[in-house]
Order: structure tokens, then sequence, then C-alpha cells
């Protein structure tokens, strides 16, 4: 009797059964088979960084000509979705598996590879177009350089900007008060909790300032 609820794919290895909503193919579904430790999939802005990559590398190499215009544009399109955080879902991969992500570049590949298919009307496939003149040890350290930037900027500096703020707040409700200095578990100078805030506040302006100076190196 036919299972209604997967479907056959076939790789190198033969073939495997893929729940059959999912848009990924054999090599995802051996990973999440080989590689169930934790029930944790790999995090949204890594994902969404490496479609980034998937979708520079199309660009490229249309530019090159080494992949069928058509074909690179529906590889674009459904880039974009997965960037605009798009189905998620199919990303199941744990965060531990092979030392060099290449299951998770794999999903990414087949995932583009369905959704691109299903655009242009004719077979991407997820090693010769989708991957093109890549490797996994080229898009996931770079996926991982690319969320981390991402990251820092859409999350991490605003966060140290809000605290800053809130120190510099309370600098001036409190700053005046004077309490003693703590030093090797004693007593020491006394000090203002102006001093403590404003000591706090200029170490995260030195770390925001040195994010920020590692982003333009």
């Amino acid at each position: 009797m036919k299972n209604e609820t997967t479907r056959i794919e076939k790789d190198s290895m033969g073939e495997v059964a893929v729940p059959h909503h999912m848009l990924y193919q054999a090599q995802t579904q051996r990973a999440v088979n080989n590689f169930s430790v934790s029930g944790r999939p790999m995090p949204a802005p890594f994902i969404r960084a490496l479609a980034m990559v998937k979708y520079c590398a199309a660009s490229v190499n249309t530019s090159l000509d080494l992949l069928d215009p058509q074909i690179a544009l529906a590889i674009t399109e459904s880039c974009d979705e997965v960037i605009g955080g798009d189905y998620l879902a199919h990303f199941p991969v744990d965060v531990y598996q092979t030392g060099s992500g290449t299951s998770s570049n794999m999903n990414m590949n087949e995932v583009i590879a369905t959704l691109a298919s299903s655009k242009c009307g004719a077979t991407v496939s997820p090693n010769d177009h989708v991957n093109m003149s890549q490797s996994s040890n080229d898009s996931v350290p770079t996926a991982i350089q690319i969320s981390a930037v991402l990251e820092c900027e859409t999350r991490l500096l605003p966060a140290i900007e809000v605290l800053m703020e809130t120190l510099r707040r309370k600098e001036g409700e409190v700053g005046h008060i004077v309490k003693t200095g703590r030093t090797h578990l004693m007593d020491a100078m006394p000090v203002t909790f102006g001093q403590e805030l404003e000591a706090w506040r200029r170490q995260f302006e030195a770390c925001s300032l040195g994010i920020t100076y590692s982003f333009m190196g």
C-alpha cells in the first residue's frame, strides 16, 4: 500500500522516504536520520545567511556564463524567500552534525532546488546548479561570518546602545551618592555611584566601537 505521508527520493546511496510536504530531498533526510542528537535545528540567522551565499553564487555564476539565466533567476527568487524568513520549518538538520556543515549546506541546496524547479518549470539540481562552484567548506564558514555580522548589527549593537543609555540615565539619578569602594574583599577608598556607572558605560562604549571597527576592517 502506498504511504501517502511520504515520497521516495533517490541519491547515490539509493532510495529514502521523505515526508511528502517537505521541500528537502534525500541527503537532508539522511542527515535527519543520522544526526538525531539534540532536536535543535540550525539558527534562523544562519539559514538566512546561507541563502544569501546561494543567491550571490547564482548571480556570479550567471555573470560568468556558467549558469542558465532562467535557472539562476529561479534560484535567486527562491533565496529571497528564504532570506525573508519563509520555509524555516524545512531546515530540520540538527546543530550537531558533520564537522564541515555538509548536511546543512545540502539542506539549503535541496530546498532552493525544489523551490526553483517549481518556478522555472525545469529540473534544478541541488549539486550542479544551486551548489555550483562551491563546497561546504566555502559556504558554511562564509554564512557563519555573515550571520554573526548581521546579528551584531541588528541585535547586539542596538541592545548595547539601550544599555548605555540606561546607565547614563541612572548616573544622573544616583550619581551623586557616595559609597564604600571594595578591593580584595576589603573596604577601599569611597567612590560615587556615578563613577562606577560611568566606568561600566565606558566599557560598553569601547566594546561597541570595537565591534564597529571590526566590521569596517
